[in-house]
């Protein structure tokens, strides 16, 4: 069944719906993957390679977001110094592959670039059919780098293609991107934390 599947007469009785629907979504994060998620990105960090990300519309922003959080915030308090880029970023290049070339190709004509063996590619796409999405997790995954995706819906190719499927059950955009954005800020705090002094850590905001 669809949320929502009926006509809401006041926003309250919509919001009590909409936060069972997005604690639904959270309960259903497999712990065991997001471990893996978590430990490939720390080890990434580690050993100095790169962080790439991408997403279309709302999983852009995502995207964008999650490089704030892993470039910056990782670093405050450790000694962590993640080296992280967000392919749905430069609209310069966007607009330029897109144009000359095909939108299609914009995040894996990034990668074709700038990606070496041992890197990250984490996609993020409720869908996980978006096909510049699967291009880039197709490449990558020929090319020696490790692959996480982020996906709702039924997963689409991109939870068949990644290494690691962090997927959210959910019928509703808002909700999949919320607990997106949610698995995001949960894998940057966990190892910020973990990598932080103990007694710093109540003494901080996180």
């Amino acid at each position: 069944m669809t949320f929502p599947n009926k006509q809401y007469t006041t926003i309250a009785s919509f919001i009590d719906d909409y936060v069972q629907q997005l604690s639904n979504a959270t309960a259903s994060i497999n712990r065991d993957k997001l471990t893996a998620a978590a430990k490939i990105i720390n080890d990434c960090i580690n050993q100095r390679n790169w962080i790439y990300t991408c997403g279309n519309g709302g999983s852009a922003s995502i995207a964008n977001h999650l490089l704030c959080d892993y470039a910056k915030c990782i670093q405050t308090d450790t000694t962590a110094k993640p080296r992280v880029v967000s392919l749905s970023a430069n609209l310069e290049i966007i607009t330029a592959i897109a144009n000359d070339i095909e939108y299609e190709e914009c995040f894996v004509y990034q990668l074709q670039t700038s990606a070496q063996t041992g890197d990250v590619l984490v996609t993020i796409s409720a869908s996980g059919d978006s096909e510049n999405v699967v291009r880039a997790l197709n490449w990558a995954s020929r090319n020696g780098l490790h692959t996480i995706s982020l996906t709702g819906f039924d997963g689409g190719r991109s939870a068949k293609i990644a290494d690691i499927n962090l997927h959210v059950n959910g019928d509703n955009y808002g909700v999949i991107e919320d607990t997106h954005q949610s698995i995001m800020h949960i894998i940057a705090q966990y190892i910020r934390q973990n990598r932080m002094h103990e007694k710093v850590i109540s003494k901080r905001k996180f």
